[in-house]
């Protein structure tokens, strides 16, 4: 048991520093923004809509998640207020207990007032539970989102997901900052 743990630790952190170590470019992490933002505005009614009425937005294109009982996951996105790109992140992520598989999966985080949006940019590295709460929306068949509904300050999407893994949550994860220049 304690040896299947271990070699589960290893292709875990294996796979996790292999996906982490392809850094990508500014450019590179702002083109696969754009596409996951159009793949969101295209596949959720009324995503425009909400993006337009939020303080900003945190994108992350693609978030890799791999777990064999432990589990993690990393990804690179920007910080976007009104269309453009203030800021680079990685949201790193671990997790414990049953899991197995891998998944691939898009990740917006909407602040939807000036003040949660400036403790997000002013922190040295906000972890969702901690630092603040993320309202998970699921958007369900209908795939609209009702900004009418939606009161809470910071509102995340998980969209596009690939891969086989059972664990739609942002509890834990954790957003650092980035240097791009």
């Amino acid at each position: 048991m304690k040896l299947k743990l271990i070699r589960s630790i290893a292709v875990l952190s294996t796979m996790l520093f292999a996906a982490s170590a392809i850094a990508a470019s500014a450019d590179e992490i702002d083109a696969a923004v754009n596409k996951a933002l159009v793949t969101f505005q295209e596949d959720i009614n009324g995503a425009e809509v909400f993006l337009s009425q939020s303080a900003g937005y945190l994108v992350f294109p693609r978030v890799i998640k791999v777990g064999v009982g432990i589990g993690g996951e990393t990804g690179e996105g920007a910080l976007r207020v009104g269309d453009t790109t203030v800021d680079y992140y990685r949201t790193t992520g671990g997790s414990f207990g049953f899991q197995l598989g891998a998944q691939a999966k898009s990740i917006v985080v909407a602040f939807m007032t000036k003040e949660s949006l400036d403790k997000f940019r002013n922190s040295s590295g906000w972890k969702v539970g901690i630092d603040g709460s993320v309202a998970l929306v699921d958007i369900g068949a209908g795939k609209t989102i009702d900004t009418k509904n939606i009161k809470d300050p910071v509102v995340g999407f998980v969209f596009g997901s690939k891969g086989l893994m059972y664990n739609l949550t942002l509890e834990g994860s954790k957003f650092t900052k980035l240097d791009k220049s």
